[in-house]
């Protein structure tokens, strides 16, 4: 995942409302939730819930799919295991976590 890429999702997800849709959808799997679901379940308005939708789409975080007369969101798992291995890639400067953050977090 290249920086601008990065830049983006993170901006996408820095908002309260668009988190908690992003992190919905994680949990709704593969399977989704259509627009009204994700309204209903997170107390938004359907008018601001669709900008919300549209930024976590142009930043790659969400794929949609249309359904009858419902369109279903789904978080984009790719893109998210792309968004958390950039973010992790030099985690610990190439030592085990576990074994350095013990070393850090240690007290003295």
């Amino acid at each position: 995942m290249d920086t601008k890429a990065v830049l983006a999702a993170l901006a996408a997800l820095a908002q309260e409302s668009r988190l908690a849709v992003f992190r919905l959808l994680v949990q709704a799997g593969p399977a989704g939730l259509a627009a009204s679901k994700i309204a209903e379940h997170l107390d938004i308005p359907s008018s601001s819930l669709s900008f919300h939708l549209k930024e976590l789409s142009h930043a790659g975080l969400l794929s949609s799919r249309q359904d009858g007369r419902f369109v279903i969101y789904s978080a984009n798992v790719e893109t998210m295991n792309g968004l958390i291995g950039f973010l992790t890639e030099n985690c610990c400067g190439g030592v085990p976590c576990d074994a350095a953050a013990g070393n850090v977090c240690k007290a003295e």
